[in-house]
């Protein structure tokens, strides 16, 4: 069969965290067959239809399946009408609190999750075009895939948001995002409609968090060579998101961590997940891999064109440095026997994003640029919204540049090792001071680089990322009286660096460090404050007087660490210690990103300060659904629960839990 268009309308019931919904799908009649079935997890069917006549199905919590004959060159409707508590794929955030404000519900249908909400195919290979109709009320806005028709309200509040697409698409890459948003409207070069969604507490870091946008965008189209394919982009950031981003079709979802301001813009900023996602759609939306085998195909090129995009944007020497730190990592990897082939469909991250990227790097350094942009236009025009293989990619670049790869897929696409040796010699070649920073490497095996020598290299390079390198690897053979130039007279990257890499502030570099407490770096105002406190004693009430309105990152790094500074700094503030430890220990609730929250459990842990509220927060967080902070948040609690004491304190509070709490604890203690 061959699915053409769906139909989806969908109800959030946010209270009870339900979705009611109702998909209309048309399809065609390839072969003879007796059946046809759906995805669809732990879904209750009250209507299932076929050209509008009721039939019989089975339901087995799985899949829907549909006894029925039905014959070559027929076309038919199907229409499913149900109900769902999703158990993953649509979170519904901030509907436990007092404040509508922060009320999200966001979806994540990476790979084949999307039939936990909408009886769909979990497999890449049935295309369809969705249009969606979502039944919400107008007080928050509504973003999803494709452009927004119509917004159909009623006297209650109510109104029903449609959304028109116009090409078929995986039906992974369905999604949609409810809260309170605001937009930023562009244009690109082209006459795409892009838009830039925030929430209007954060409208003054709205330039920041976009910064480059429509830059990228252009740039992604004339290095591509082929017009981005959907109707518009949207792009919407959401609290204690699962990843960075995801690329659903025309609508990017991110997390709200890279809602930054131009401070922390140096620390963390969204330029490389934005260009990431925005890559995506051509590669892996437009064009979309058979099986998992073929991954490559999706993340290695989105990590690749995102590479390109920051290097138009950063330089030539950004670019190169940053894949030095790519291949040292892939050559750690591998080096331990952990190497994967990109071929390999159970390989992690750090091959199908980064081994992919260099894959491509060597690619079309080996073909050269006219005959890999040929091949790469052609690749996307022939497979345009159908499905590929790695096999398709690799015939249209042989067939554009008249060379047999047989050789370079062997190296890099099935070869499970990476091959460093080859890596370093291309960066040496193309970058100057990476050829530069080499010429280190016999001293620094035979251990016998001294400070003139570094001073040398430093002093006849203008690259702020050799320099950066140098600090990382050698602050320990550099004098304080040197270093203390460095910090007066370098970039912003230089100086956070040298704040990272210092284990003890001596006198000579006090002042200096004294400086950075208001360097323009939240990373390097967040080390400068811990080690000047370490190394200060007696100076401690002035630092945390310095930056005591600081706040940081998204994850409040800055204001956490100064927290609990002041709480264990005994001559400090006195008297405000427990409203110091009334807002650290709230950083741990529910309503904070799980980063804040995990920052604030451990400095917490650390200082050994746990109260009966921040124990409630720590067990519920063992049930979140970002995994790698539930993990966290697991093994604090077991930690916490080796002490008697806090086992008698947490049974002092166990009839104020949740059923769920309760029976996660029982199973903790093995009750």
């Amino acid at each position: 069969m061959d699915f053409i268009r769906a139909e989806v309308f969908v109800e959030p019931i946010p209270k009870e965290k339900r979705i009611h919904g109702t998909v209309k799908y048309e399809f065609n009649v390839l072969k003879d067959v007796d059946s046809v079935f759906f995805d669809a997890h732990n879904m209750d069917f009250s209507s299932v239809l076929v050209d509008l006549k009721r039939v019989d199905y089975d339901n087995d919590g799985k899949r829907i399946s549909i006894q029925k004959k039905f014959k070559k060159g027929d076309k038919h409707l199907i229409v499913l009408t149900y109900q769902v508590l999703p158990k993953q794929t649509v979170y519904f955030l901030g509907w436990e609190d007092d404040n509508p404000n922060n009320n999200q519900i966001w979806t994540q249908g990476q790979g084949k999750y999307t039939s936990h909400w909408l009886p769909s195919f979990d497999d890449m290979t049935e295309k369809v075009e969705f249009d969606m109709n979502i039944s919400y009320p107008l007080k928050d806005n509504v973003i999803a895939n494709g452009i927004r028709t119509k917004i159909v309200g009623n006297h209650k509040g109510g109104a029903l948001w449609k959304f028109d697409m116009q090409k078929p698409m995986s039906s992974y890459l369905l999604g949609f995002a409810i809260g309170n948003f605001e937009a930023q409207q562009l244009k690109s070069t082209s006459g795409i409609p892009i838009e830039l969604y925030y929430e209007p507490k954060d409208s003054l870091e709205v330039e920041p968090t976009y910064r480059y946008s429509k830059e990228i965008f252009d740039f992604l189209e004339i290095e591509i060579g082929v017009p981005y394919p959907w109707q518009n982009y949207k792009q919407v950031p959401v609290q204690d998101f699962l990843y960075a981003g995801m690329e659903n079709t025309g609508a990017t979802i991110f997390s709200n961590t890279f809602v930054v301001d131009s401070t922390a813009f140096v620390d963390k900023n969204y330029v490389n997940v934005n260009a990431h996602e925005m890559a995506h759609q051509w590669f892996g939306n437009q064009v979309t891999e058979q099986s998992g085998e073929h991954h490559w195909l999706h993340e290695g090129f989105a990590t690749y064109y995102a590479y390109l995009a920051e290097r138009d944007i950063f330089g030539d020497d950004y670019f190169y440095w940053h894949l030095l730190e790519t291949a040292r990592a892939l050559d750690n990897f591998s080096g331990e026997g952990n190497g994967e082939a990109l071929t390999d469909s159970s390989a992690g991250s750090l091959t199908f994003y980064e081994k992919g990227a260099w894959a491509l790097v060597m690619l079309r350094e080996r073909v050269g640029d006219g005959n890999f942009r040929q091949g790469v236009k052609n690749y996307l025009h022939k497979y345009a919204f159908k499905n590929v293989t790695i096999a398709d990619f690799m015939w249209e670049i042989e067939k554009a540049s008249g060379m047999k790869l047989t050789d370079f897929e062997e190296t890099w696409l099935q070869e499970s090792e990476f091959p460093f040796a080859v890596a370093k010699k291309y960066l040496i070649e193309k970058c100057p001071s990476i050829a530069q920073y080499f010429l280190l490497e016999p001293y620094k095996q035979e251990e016998s680089i001294d400070e003139d020598m570094l001073m040398r290299f430093w002093n006849d390079s203008t690259s702020i990322y050799l320099k950066r390198q140098l600090i990382l690897d050698f602050e320990d053979n550099i004098q304080d009286e040197v270093l203390s130039k460095i910090i007066s007279g370098e970039d912003i990257i230089v100086r956070q660096a040298l704040a990272i890499s210092v284990s003890r502030v001596s006198k000579t570099l006090k002042a200096d460090f004294e400086s950075l407490l208001n360097d323009n770096s939240y990373v390097t105002q967040e080390n400068a404050l811990f080690k000047l406190w370490q190394g200060f004693p007696m100076e401690r009430e002035k630092y945390l007087d310095l930056t005591k309105n600081i706040v940081g990152l998204p994850n409040k790094n800055v204001r956490l660490l100064w927290l609990t500074l002041a709480l264990v700094t005994p001559e400090y503030s006195p008297d405000s210690k427990p409203q110091y430890f009334k807002e650290l220990s709230g950083y741990t609730d529910s309503a904070y990103h799980f980063e804040v929250r995990l920052l604030a459990f451990q400095y917490l842990k650390g200082i050994g300060a746990f109260d009966d509220q921040t124990v409630k927060n720590l067990i519920k967080a063992c049930n979140h659904h970002v995994w790698h902070f539930k993990k966290s948040c697991r093994k604090m609690l077991k930690e916490f629960l080796k002490e008697d004491e806090n086992k008698e304190r947490l049974m002092g509070i166990y009839p104020t839990l949740s059923l769920e709490q309760r029976e996660y604890i029982d199973k903790t203690l093995g009750k």
